[in-house]
């Protein structure tokens, strides 16, 4: 059975979206995982079909409802019981690569796009839902988190990605321990606007090749993102990043 990914949200139109294009979206076509999208709006109970409510405390937004939310869940356990439940929202566990490894191990997601000012915590709590969070920053909801969570799972996917080294190589691959940032890439012309490809990629030697790619991948890196650099270099040993 291929891997699947159900997504619940209010506003389903925009799935597929990207995850239907190029590697995502050819996967999808080969069957390699597929995609399940349902309105949260179906398991409203009153004619208005209203899925919200005003917060207990006061302040401004509304919350979605915990029974309406709950009997999506419900459905959706049913249909993939084995399926690791996510409830996407700023105050997640950041996503990285380790994370997306550990979800395309799953049996499939069932994701929950948030709404307004979120969701009732008592269904969240009851549900026991994984937070993922894409960012330190707050989108409209949580349909376009849920597409790059499934993005960054899908091409770790057997038969998504036509290169199997490329995941290696990527920044936080496994190939450079998964704590670097990727290196510069070049191609054809070897000279252009009077710039010229590094001298060590075109002499053909792999292992001048490859430390060229290491020196440059470390040099980014720390540049870049001091905070990986110093767990990669071993002067931060409580593991820095979350995973």
């Amino acid at each position: 059975m291929a891997w699947t990914a159900h997504v619940l949200t209010l506003f389903p139109e925009v799935f597929p979206g990207p995850l239907g294009a190029s590697l995502a979206g050819a996967g999808l076509d080969k069957g390699l995982w597929t995609l399940s999208v349902t309105d949260i709006r179906n398991f409203a109970t009153n004619r208005h079909r209203s899925v919200d409510d005003t917060p207990y405390g006061g302040g401004g937004g509304m919350v979605l409802r915990p029974d309406v939310v709950d009997a999506a869940l419900e459905t959706a356990k049913r249909a993939q019981p084995a399926a690791k439940a996510v409830y996407l929202t700023p105050r997640g566990r950041p996503l990285c690569q380790d994370l997306a490894r550990a979800l395309v191990a799953a049996e499939g997601l069932i994701l929950l796009c948030g709404r307004y000012e979120g969701v009732d915590e008592r269904v969240l709590e009851k549900h026991a839902l994984s937070e993922v969070s894409v960012g330190d920053y707050v989108l409209s909801g949580g349909e376009l988190a849920a597409m790059v969570v499934v993005d960054s799972v899908v091409r770790l996917l057997p038969g998504v990605m036509g290169n199997a080294a490329s995941p290696k190589e990527e920044s936080f691959g496994s190939g450079f321990g998964g704590l670097l940032l990727e290196h510069p890439h070049y191609t054809r012309p070897a000279v252009w606007q009077g710039r010229a490809v590094p001298a060590e990629l075109q002499n053909g030697h792999h292992a001048e090749i490859r430390a060229w790619r290491r020196r440059q991948a470390e040099a980014m890196t720390q540049a870049r993102r001091p905070d990986l650099w110093r767990v990669y270099s071993g002067e931060d040993d409580t593991g820095g990043r979350e995973t």
